[in-house]
């Protein structure tokens, strides 16, 4: 299997499963015909002896300009930490309003909408909110909610992706959530970078902050270097969860009924096993130094894979649009145009 991100925000990096990218060099098509790299090899070998010399050397060509790509993304990943820092003073100040510590002003509040439907209300919904708000005043005005409540669980529950990780009993844990964060590996270390999630103190856990470090590989394999595509993601490290005694929504207590074999008593057992749960996320399935693993591992794997790129171009970078789902149309409406691309190839394709 092989993952291969969108194009998005990183100036159109791609990333991909180094793992789940092998294996797949003789795919083949619904025809049962070998795909391009078999009937290439075939064409090689049919070169006159002098043509197959100089294309040698075109290779040599190529390995060199996959060298000089990766330096090329190198070289972006340094652009993409040095703006990082010019965003994180604006997230800073985004989490300071989700968390109620700032209130904007009325300037900072200001916003003109585009959409024709919330510009134009009919005049007699007008009214009707005109009378409710008068009803309001008159009434004991309530408490305003402080911040944004529930901003970060919201987003969870509306992307697909994150909301296919969540449990119920990790929904009043997501509560807490104040923040998600992106950072950058520093010059000289190898490439990465940390997803943070950071809580205010809760009752379930003593951490502030959970970290999930990405490793990523911008560099072209020498065995086989024309597969080479950019920065890759090859592994991934969790960290250890300090939970309050009976919090662990990891884990789930079972009662279990054994029957002595000699005796003929039975007697209940309980034991702790694995729960699911979004927490999970922090105890990943670790890669394989080898590169042998299982198919569900390995699947499990590329799939956390892209879940961490997804944190780090999507939500972190466009939280609030993710908040009022105008992200969620903006990627309903991509898959669209995808669908629709993959639709002219079908009705191009000429069998003769």
């Amino acid at each position: 299997m092989r993952v291969l991100w969108g194009l998005n925000q990183s100036d159109q990096l791609e990333f991909r499963s180094a793992r789940a990218g092998k294996g797949e060099q003789g795919m083949q098509n619904p025809g049962g015909q070998m795909d391009r790299p078999v009937s290439f090899h075939f064409m090689g070998s049919m070169l006159p002896k002098a043509v197959k010399r100089r294309v040698h050397a075109l290779k040599r060509l190529q390995v060199q300009c996959a060298n000089i790509e990766a330096k090329f993304y190198e070289e972006v990943h340094e652009l993409e930490r040095k703006y990082a820092a010019l965003y994180q003073p604006l997230f800073d100040k985004r989490q300071d309003i989700v968390s109620g510590t700032l209130e904007p002003t009325d300037e900072e509040c200001e916003w003109h909408s585009e959409r024709e439907e919330e510009e134009e209300l009919a005049e007699e919904i007008k009214e009707k909110a005109a009378i409710e708000d008068a009803k309001k005043e008159e009434a004991t005005p309530e408490e305003d909610p402080k911040g944004i409540p529930e901003f970060w669980l919201t987003i969870f529950k509306s992307v697909d992706m994150l909301s296919d990780m969540l449990q119920e009993h990790d929904e009043p844990i997501l509560k807490h959530l104040k923040d998600i964060q992106v950072k950058f590996s520093e010059p000289g270390q190898p490439m990465s970078f940390t997803l943070e999630f950071h809580f205010e103190p809760n009752g379930y856990f003593n951490n502030a902050v959970l970290t999930k470090v990405y490793k990523m590989k911008s560099e072209p394999d020498a065995s086989d270097p024309f597969s080479f595509e950019g920065p890759e993601i090859i592994d991934c490290e969790g960290c250890q969860i300090d939970w309050h005694k009976g919090k662990d929504v990891t884990m789930k207590t079972i009662k279990k009924k054994q029957k002595h074999k000699g005796r003929g008593t039975v007697r209940t057992v309980t034991k702790q096993v694995p729960n699911d749960s979004f927490f999970n996320f922090f105890n990943p399935v670790k890669a394989s130094p080898d590169g042998e693993m299982d198919e569900d591992s390995e699947f499990t794997l590329a799939t956390d894979f892209e879940i961490g790129h997804f944190f780090r171009e999507r939500i972190v970078p466009r939280a609030v649009l993710y908040f009022t789902g105008e992200a969620l149309e903006d990627d309903e409406s991509e898959q669209d145009d995808e669908g629709d691309d993959d639709d002219d190839d079908e009705a191009d394709f000429d069998p003769k």
